[in-house]
C-alpha cells in the first residue's frame, strides 16, 4: 500500500504548448510496479503508487515525445523486472538504466543489454539508499565496461566536492542527474554550482540531465528560478545535456507537477531550435541508441 504521505503523479496533465522536435526522447522517467506483479523491495525507503508502463507510454504520446529512457527506481532496488518488462514491451522505443550490485553476472548483463539497458545508476542520496563501499562501484564499473554502458549518478550538490576524485576514477561516461541538484536560492555564481560547471568543463566524459525544476524551484509551478541553471548548462555543453520528465515524480513534498508544464519549460532553457534538437533528439540518440 502506498505511503500515507506519498503524493501520486498528476492525473490529467495538460497538452504542452511547446512542440518537441520529431523523435524527441524523455531521457529520465520510471515505472513503479504494478506491485501485484512486480513487488516493491522489502528494504525500500518509500512505497509509491503504481505507475505502469502503459501509463508511461500514454504520457509519452500525450506530451508529443517518441521515446523513453526508463531509469530503475530505488523502491525496486536491484530487482529490475519491472524495468525489463517495460523495455521489452516498448521495443526500440525505450532504453533503460538498471540498478545492480556487484553480484551481477556477465550472463545477466547480457540479457539486460538485449532488452535495451545501456547504463547503471549509482545513487548517493542518503535519504534514498544506504551507503555502499566504493569497491562495489568499481566492481560494477568493470563488469559493465565490455558492454559500453555508462553510469548515471545521483547526488546532492554539497557532496560533489568529495565525490569528484571517485567519479574521475571510474574512467567512463558519466551522466549526472538533475544538474547535480543545485540550491537555486544561492544563484548560479555560488561555489557549489560553479564547481559542477567546472567539473563538466574539465571532463568531457561527463554529461548531465537538465531536469527536475519541480524539485529545485522555490516558485512552483513557475520554475523560472531554475531556468538560469539549466540554460547555463545547455549553452556551455550543448552536446552533453539530456532532458526528462522524471515521471511519476517520486517523493514530491508539496504537489505533483503537471507534466505538460514541465515540457513548456524546455524553450526557456534551450532557447534555439539547434539546442532543442540536440537536447531532445541528437544527444539521447547518440548515448542510448547508437
Amino acid at each position: 500500500m502506498m505511503d500515507k504521505t506519498y503524493i501520486p503523479f498528476h492525473s490529467n496533465p495538460t497538452k504542452p504548448a511547446f512542440q518537441a522536435p520529431e523523435g524527441a526522447v524523455d531521457a529520465h522517467c520510471h515505472v513503479f510496479g504494478p506491485a501485484d506483479k512486480f513487488p516493491y523491495h522489502p528494504k525500500r525507503k518509500y512505497t509509491p503508487c503504481d505507475a505502469s508502463k502503459e501509463q508511461l507510454f500514454a504520457l509519452r504520446d500525450h506530451l508529443g515525445f517518441s521515446r523513453n529512457v526508463i531509469v530503475q527506481a530505488s523502491c525496486h532496488s536491484t530487482d529490475n523486472s519491472a524495468l525489463i518488462d517495460a523495455l521489452e514491451s516498448a521495443g526500440d522505443l525505450a532504453r533503460g538504466v538498471a540498478f545492480v550490485d556487484d553480484s551481477i553476472t556477465h550472463a545477466e548483463l547480457e540479457k539486460m543489454h538485449a532488452a535495451g539497458v545501456r547504463g547503471v545508476r549509482f545513487n548517493f542520496v542518503k535519504r534514498l539508499v544506504d551507503s555502499t563501499p566504493k569497491e562495489v562501484y568499481f566492481s560494477i564499473a568493470d563488469k559493465i565496461r565490455p558492454f559500453g554502458w555508462h553510469i548515471v549518478v545521483y547526488f546532492e550538490a554539497a557532496d560533489l566536492e568529495e565525490l569528484i576524485p571517485f567519479l574521475k576514477s571510474l574512467n567512463t561516461t558519466i551522466v549526472v542527474d538533475h544538474m547535480g541538484t543545485p540550491n537555486v536560492a544561492n544563484g548560479i555564481d555560488h561555489p557549489d554550482f560553479q564547481r559542477f560547471v567546472n567539473f563538466m568543463a574539465d571532463n568531457d566524459n561527463v554529461w548531465c540531465k537538465v531536469s527536475c525544476p519541480e524539485r529545485l524551484t522555490q516558485h512552483a509551478p513557475d520554475y523560472s528560478d531554475v531556468y538560469p541553471f539549466a540554460r547555463t548548462l545547455v549553452e556551455q555543453f550543448s552536446d552533453r545535456v539530456l532532458w526528462g520528465t522524471d515521471w511519476p515524480h517520486p517523493n514530491m513534498k508539496v504537489e505533483a507537477p503537471n507534466d505538460g508544464h514541465l515540457v513548456d519549460v524546455i524553450p526557456h532553457i534551450a532557447t534555439t531550435l539547434k539546442q532543442q534538437q540536440a537536447l531532445l533528439v541528437d544527444n539521447p540518440m547518440r548515448l542510448y541508441w547508437a
